[in-house]
């Protein structure tokens, strides 16, 4: 291994950038208009209803201690479906909405610095009640899904963008997060990037906690080729791209 590299990509884990940048240089310190906390789409699209979050009260019995000492990474999976219930219980657990407070940010389920939450959910959805095969994105002011694509052979474009991982087509839905990075750097500039990737963290745990409780199965992946995942969720790989997936199935 290069020394210069490892220390080149370590820093990346440090907050020594915070040092060198000027925040009143940012977007927000120089009166730049707040990019949206959801990424628009077109006012003529058929949008899917998910189950309200008033009614997914009861989605499970079991405790939160329970669910985080049972949590583990599950790669196998059953072809029984799981329910729009199910999933709409997931989407609100890893990035749903509370609160709107204006209309650069929203109080969600999950932490993010400076409540910029960067992310976009899409999915890739194989087996769920009263939903077609193919790309979904959920739209978390709504808690709605907006149907996005129906490839051809998906169940191999996935696997294939995934590096051969074959479990990401075998689940019921693969969970595929990207980033809009400009949403951070609006507040943070170069201090951005660390803090995405630790979002992701956050709403990629809160997922297995939540399947722990509704009895499923999660993996998280982090290994994929970046163009071709990048292709499937139809995103340009740079003001948006792939940052994280992970597919959700019964076990």
């Amino acid at each position: 291994m290069d020394r210069s590299q490892i220390e080149y990509f370590r820093c990346f884990l440090k907050d020594t950038v915070r040092q060198t940048v000027d925040f009143y240089k940012t977007g927000q310190n120089r009166g730049v208009e707040p990019p949206p906390i959801q990424k628009p789409y077109p006012k003529d699209a058929t949008l899917i209803d998910l189950v309200s979050v008033s009614k997914l009260k009861d989605i499970s019995s079991m405790d939160v201690f329970t669910a985080i000492y049972n949590r583990k990474s599950r790669r196998d999976f059953t072809f029984e479906s799981l329910s729009l219930k199910e999933l709409s219980f997931l989407l609100w657990a890893t990035q749903g909405i509370r609160k709107v407070i204006n209309p650069a940010a929203a109080f969600r389920t999950t932490p993010s610095a400076g409540c910029r939450h960067a992310l976009e959910t899409y999915l890739c959805v194989f087996r769920v009640e009263n939903l077609l095969e193919g790309i979904y994105r959920y739209l978390p002011i709504e808690h709605k899904l907006l149907p996005v694509s129906n490839p051809a052979q998906l169940s191999s474009r996935i696997i294939a963008a995934a590096l051969g991982q074959q479990f990401v087509a075998s689940s019921a839905v693969t969970f595929i997060w990207t980033t809009i990075p400009y949403r951070m750097e609006w507040r943070y500039s170069m201090a951005a990037h660390k803090v995405i990737a630790l979002d992701a963290g956050h709403v990629c745990q809160n997922l297995y906690t939540a399947c722990e409780a509704i009895g499923a199965g999660i993996c998280a992946v982090a290994a994929y080729n970046q163009k071709m995942m990048d292709e499937l969720v139809d995103v340009d790989g740079n003001e948006e791209f792939t940052i994280y997936l992970a597919p959700v199935g019964r076990v």
